[in-house]
């Protein structure tokens, strides 16, 4: 499985929240970009990221002037990061879920930024796509019932219960797999 560190963009351009939103728009026209990360103050503060919606939704739209609004007004912060080492149908599944189209990839320290266009452009989800969750949930269930079984005795409540689990979770890849 791919992981985000490999088709992240490394080259990540940056701005302060007390930049202007004109700022912003200038330097997102020069570098061809629809998101800055917005710097931290110091090393505890969350990264936050700027995009040409929240430009246009907050700004443009209600006629305010960009050169009085700063980013800080604006941003979102914290904004959803990435780990380096997630597989790239996990960064897939996290960006549908929440509804974003990019996001920082973080380990300590600002790695780089991971798109959809990243992921149509520099995976390989066409070539060798994997069935992940389901499949997941389902192989992590039947370890826990192993476990439980041999701690509480194959003929426990416990242990039937956790088999049953595994049965709920088969079904329901069995039924998306029918659809």
């Amino acid at each position: 499985m791919m992981k985000a560190e490999e088709i992240m963009t490394k080259e990540v351009v940056t701005i302060t929240g007390s930049a202007t939103v004109a700022e912003a728009v200038n330097l997102m026209k020069d570098k061809g970009l629809r998101a800055l990360i917005v710097e931290r103050r110091h090393d505890n503060d969350p990264y936050g990221m700027v995009t040409e919606s929240d430009i246009i939704y907050k700004v443009a739209a209600y006629g305010a002037d960009p050169k009085k609004i700063r980013i800080y007004e604006i941003m979102t912060k914290p904004c959803i990061t990435v780990n380096p080492e997630l597989g790239v149908e996990y960064v897939a599944r996290l960006f549908a879920n929440t509804g974003i189209r990019r996001a920082p990839v973080i380990k300590d320290t600002l790695l780089g930024i991971v798109s959809i266009t990243d992921i149509l452009k520099k995976s390989d989800f066409v070539e060798q796509p994997r069935r992940i969750y389901l499949e997941d949930a389902i192989e992590a269930a039947r370890d826990d019932a192993r476990a439980i079984c041999e701690a509480k005795g194959p003929t426990s409540r416990e242990c039937a219960a956790a088999w049953d689990v595994v049965e709920e979770l088969q079904a329901e890849a069995a039924s998306r797999r029918a659809k």
